[in-house]
This record gives structure tokens, sequence and C-alpha cells, in this order.
């Protein structure tokens, strides 16, 4: 598979994935505005935002396929990114505590040659258990939730704070792998086989 990959993001969880299901690729991270435009939906927002990291990292690399990405966490029709800082992560924790949310993954791929490029989307549906004040502050405490969509990381401590996952777990990790693989095959590319 004479193919060249370029993960338009600095996420080590992404690029532990793809290693995961055998991808060769090299890192180009897009830094682009993610504010929230005022009445965009969740699931339009995550796709404008990983299409805008494609379109960078696109403009950079002379050929290959681009893997560009956002998630974020949903709760209700509330977006929450990544903490300012501990006290917006404690902020965060307490309204997920008990309650049910969603993983909302924008996934682009694009072919800088062609220009063809597949947006989709994946959603999972979190639930956390419910968590007493004393164990939102600890958990912050390790500083695991500081650069994390919803200031957890379900592949690591935050596995503590979740009761139960409907969906793709990848994608809460921060990359939908099914979703990845079925989309490639667009682009002639069969990870199937890969080793």
């Amino acid at each position: 598979m004479n193919v060249t990959f370029i993960l338009a993001s600095q996420s080590p969880r992404r690029s532990e994935l793809l290693r995961q299901i055998g991808l060769s690729f090299t890192i180009d991270p897009a830094d682009v505005d993610e504010t929230v435009l005022s009445g965009e939906s969740p699931e339009t927002y995550a796709v404008r935002v990983a299409l805008e990291k494609a379109r960078v990292a696109s403009k950079r690399a002379g050929k290959g396929i681009i893997i560009a990405a956002d998630t974020i966490v949903v709760l209700n029709s509330t977006i929450l990114g990544k903490p300012a800082d501990a006290r917006d992560a404690e902020r965060m924790l307490d309204m997920l505590s008990g309650k049910v949310h969603r993983v909302i993954t924008g996934l682009v791929l694009r072919d800088v040659a062609t220009g063809k490029t597949v947006t989709r989307t994946a959603a999972t549906k979190v639930w956390f258990k419910s968590l007493s004040p004393e164990e939102i502050r600890s958990y912050v405490a390790t500083g695991e939730p500081l650069d994390k969509a919803g200031a957890y990381a379900i592949q690591e401590k935050g596995a503590l704070l979740v009761e139960k996952v409907e969906g793709c777990y990848f994608n809460v990790v921060g990359l939908p792998l099914s979703l990845l693989g079925a989309m490639l095959k667009e682009f002639g590319v069969d990870l199937s086989g890969a080793r």
C-alpha cells in the first residue's frame, strides 16, 4: 500500500490508535480557531473544525491522505471542550456527574492531490457515575483532565468515572476506528488485512 497518510493532530491518543490498526503516517498538527459559532449544532461544529484542520494540513502537504478529527463532549446541547484550568475541569465533571452525555467526533479524510474529501460523524453515549466533590477534586489533581474534551480520559484513570458506554469506545478516546476504516475504503484503502 503506497499511500502517504498525514494525521492533522498532535493527540498522542489518535497516534496510538492509528498505530494499533497498522497505519504508517506522519504528524502535521493543524491549529485552527475552535470557537463555536452561534446556533451551530454539535455535529456541524465537530465536522467544521475537522474540515478546517484538513484544509490547513493539505495546504502544507504535497500529496497523501489527510486524516483530521475533532472530538467533543456534549451534555444536552452544551458543548464541553477542553477545560481552561483545574477549576473549569471540576465544573465540567460536576456537570457530567450522574448523567448521560454524548461524545461526538467529526472525522474528515482528504486526498491532497485530487481534493476528494469525505466527512462523517460518530456519536457515543457515555453514562457517568455520581461523583462526590472529593472524587472530582482528586481526579483533577492527577492533571489528567486538563487537555481532554469534557475533562476526562476514558482510556486512563477517567475509566473509573464511567458506568457504561453505548457505541464506539474508540470514538470516546478520540478516533472512531471502524468508521475510519469504512471511510478509507472510499479512497481504495482496505486496512482489514493490514498487519
